[in-house]
């Protein structure tokens, strides 16, 4: 069993990443994803990443989520070396310290937005899962909509479901690829709010996948990825 390292100090960032690659094979050969990515995101940082399509950012978010293997390189997450880790031990760090909100809602249709926002508390073994679980559901406007189907709600009552099942079990780091893109400006502008609201009340360390400067501009910090590298020589 992988043993779970003891905290770091809090002046440690909680996320260090170093020499990261990624390479996937392909009809035409070996594709580059990934090319030494180096970044650290501060404990209760938001940063906004950024760049155009095809850049890595996605995939970048992956690999931190632990749902996509690094070629190599090193991923320390809150003291924790990860990218060595079993699946079945990335799967119980996911559950105890990382949230994750994708621009589809990914939500369980033949569950309750209660019982859908019940499940990670469950996973971790919250006992009082379903209190915490209404309470979330509550800081996100939802307390009218507990018993109804994900096809029951809007689009943004959705995404405001995925917000409260990521935030619901406090995890440490948060990561939001394209949270609004399935969501027009308006809707779209509201989530964000809440987004952020949710953020600094938990002290959570936010990654946000954006192609919306004013957006990124909103972040504590931006990174802008290039092909697969982090551009330092753009100044955002």
């Amino acid at each position: 069993m992988d043993a779970i390292p003891p905290a770091p100090p809090a002046t440690d960032p909680l996320v260090r990443v170093k020499g990261l690659t990624l390479t996937v094979p392909s009809a035409a050969g070996p594709v580059n994803i990934l090319r030494g990515i180096d970044l650290e995101l501060g404990r209760g940082e938001a940063v906004g990443l950024i760049g155009p399509s095809g850049s890595g950012k996605t995939s970048l978010l992956m690999v931190l989520a632990g749902l996509e293997r690094a070629s190599s390189g090193s991923v320390v997450l809150d003291g924790q070396e990860v990218t060595g880790l079993s699946e079945d031990a990335l799967a119980a760090l996911r559950r105890r310290r990382v949230g994750i909100v994708f621009q589809a809602f990914h939500l369980i249709p033949t569950m309750t937005a209660l019982e859908n926002v019940c499940v990670p508390l469950e996973l971790v073994g919250v006992r009082d899962a379903a209190a915490r679980a209404r309470a979330a559901l509550e800081a996100v406007g939802l307390s009218h909509r507990l018993t109804h189907l994900p096809g029951q709600l809007s689009g943004g009552e959705q995404q405001r479901v995925a917000l409260a099942r990521a935030f619901a079990p406090a995890p440490a780091l948060l990561l939001a690829d394209e949270p609004t893109g399935n969501l027009d400006h308006a809707t779209g502008a509201a989530v964000i709010d809440l987004l952020f609201a949710l953020r600094r009340r938990h002290g959570t360390t936010l990654l946000l996948i954006t192609h919306d400067r004013d957006l990124a501009a909103r972040c504590d910090r931006q990174v802008h990825l290039s092909d697969g590298q982090v551009d330092t020589a753009v100044v955002v």
